[in-house]
């Protein structure tokens, strides 16, 4: 604690330093010359926050427009992205229609179909502005109709089968129109749903249809001046205020273990000194956060940000996305790129930027991935990225994946090679020292993790070396002890005897003086 308390501090003394060093800059400069600080490609942060340019870890395969996915109309508005299986699938909100897009490769996607509409004893079966979708298991489909304020049932043939409406709640105010922007579901066919407008957490539905509540909504964030003030204002001064109420989400994702993650970007600076930053989330069942942030820095995007470009302010996830072995993949839109971090809240790599060249962006929206292929969608370009890891990148990956099978030696081996190709990479030290760990080399786990300060596996590796160093010398230890309290002991003996022997001869003597 002491320490996230020293560095976010070091932090704040950084930020204030560069402010104050480009203003100095600013005034001897001219305006075209003003900038803000660009880092590589790919890029980390050391335990230090500062910047570790490193190797790509992905490349880009492909950028997919209308015309390179064969489709006679123009993509407009796209809102999001959703995978099933080899399928993607496009919510093409401008146009009203969904396009099914078959990935034969990461450089050869194929569009299968055109949902536009759907058949079943309903008023409206065509879509208007539809920005997301979910498929279940058998296949059927729901999709948030956003321009006619429900979500959608069909099944796989695009039958009607039923929608959800605006929940009925007290709480909500009946002026605001019902606009589902984002929805997930679950194994049992439970639906959670964001919806425009609504802050109160994500609406959850039964497969029956049946509203059963709102689940995971965000803390709320004030300061006490404004609480206290709000205390002494009237009640006309306190309509004119600002309400402390929870915020929005942006964007969710169900992983393959059932658990939410929802991004939110709202973001404050003021809201970065946090003990947990709420820029992502994972929600369990009961809506409560377990997301686990015991990486370096708080899982919030870049540190350190300036103005440049009209871009201010620190990151903001407009989507998640996360793959099979628990590396989660946020969407920055602000700056175009793209931060992963692994189940323990490290950050593995940070890329991308804003740019009209490959591996850049205008207005990125969505991510999704297939295996360790990323999908980016672009919504003002109208485009889909695709990405494909680099040599280096699938070392990272399969280090990662043989830890987690349980094949620590293939671990180790491939973050020695992580750290022979990035010196500066601090997870292939701290992958090096949990492989150590879990062969039960505790001595060199030990130093690996000394050289990059993880305090956390450093106590763990030294705990069990302790106990292993006095296992190995307890008989030693069990002499030194003995000899530590008996030579004592007896010396004290023999002092007291001889003491005894003295006394009693000069008594001796005095009896026979006498």
């Amino acid at each position: 604690m002491y320490r996230k308390q020293s560095k976010n501090k070091l932090m704040q003394t950084v930020r204030i330093g560069a402010a104050v060093f480009a203003g100095v800059l600013a005034l001897s400069a001219p305006m075209s010359a003003m900038a803000v600080q660009e880092y590589g490609y790919t890029y980390n942060y050391d335990y230090w926050g500062d910047v570790q340019e490193g190797p790509d870890f992905y490349s880009v395969c492909k950028v997919f427009t209308a015309a390179d996915l064969g489709l006679e109309q123009k993509l407009s508005n796209p809102q999001g992205l959703y995978v099933k299986g080899d399928l993607i699938y496009l919510c093409d909100g401008g146009n009203n229609r969904i396009i099914e897009i078959r990935r034969n490769s990461p450089e050869d996607l194929e569009v299968v179909r055109i949902i536009d509409s759907f058949t079943g004893d309903v008023e409206v079966t065509t879509f208007a502005n539809p920005t997301d979708l979910a498929i279940s298991d058998n296949g059927d489909f729901f999709i948030a109709d956003q321009g006619n304020s429900r979500i959608l049932k069909l099944d796989k043939d695009l039958n009607y089968i039923m929608q959800f409406d605006k929940p009925v709640d007290n709480t909500l105010d009946p002026e605001i129109a019902f606009a589902p922007n984002k929805v997930v579901i679950d194994t049992a066919e439970r639906v959670y749903c964001i919806a425009t407008g609504i802050n109160k957490g994500l609406i959850k539905y039964e497969a029956d249809g049946t509203f059963s509540g709102f689940v995971g909504a965000t803390k709320v964030s004030y300061n006490w001046t404004d609480y206290i003030w709000k205390k002494f204002a009237t009640q006309e001064q306190r309509a004119r205020m600002v309400s402390f109420v929870p915020t929005e989400y942006d964007n969710i994702y169900m992983d393959y273990e059932g658990f939410i993650y929802a991004c939110a970007s709202n973001l404050k600076e003021e809201d970065l000194d946090a003990e947990t930053v709420d820029a992502v989330r994972k929600l369990n069942l009961m809506g409560s956060d377990i997301l686990v942030r015991n990486g370096d820095w708080p899982v919030y995007g870049d540190l350190y940000w300036g103005s440049g470009g009209g871009h201010d302010g620190p990151s903001k996830f407009a989507d998640v996305t996360v793959m099979d072995n628990d590396i989660y993949v946020c969407l920055d839109r602000e700056r175009g790129r793209l931060f992963a971090y692994d189940d323990q809240g490290h950050l593995v790599f940070a890329f991308g930027g804003n740019g009209n060249m490959d591996g850049y962006f205008r207005r990125p929206i969505g991510i999704e991935h297939i295996g360790h292929e990323l999908y980016v969608l672009d919504s003002l370009d109208c485009s889909i990225t695709t990405f494909v890891p680099t040599e280096f990148g699938n070392l990272v990956y399969t280090a990662m994946e043989t830890f987690d099978e349980g094949d620590y030696e293939a671990s180790g081996a491939a973050w020695e090679e992580i750290m022979r190709q990035n010196g500066n990479y601090d997870l292939a030290y701290i992958g090096i020292g949990r492989a150590y760990l879990r062969q039960k080399n505790y001595a060199p786990a030990m130093k690996y993790f000394e050289v990059k300060y993880d305090a956390d596996n450093y106590s763990k590796a030294y705990k069990q070396y302790r106990k292993e160093w006095v296992e190995e010398h307890i008989g030693i230890i069990v002499a030194v002890i003995l000899v530590l309290f008996l030579v004592p002991m007896g010396i004290g003996k023999v002092k007291k005897l001889r003491w005894e022997i003295d006394t009693a001869d000069i008594f001796r003597d005095d009896l026979n003086k006498h």
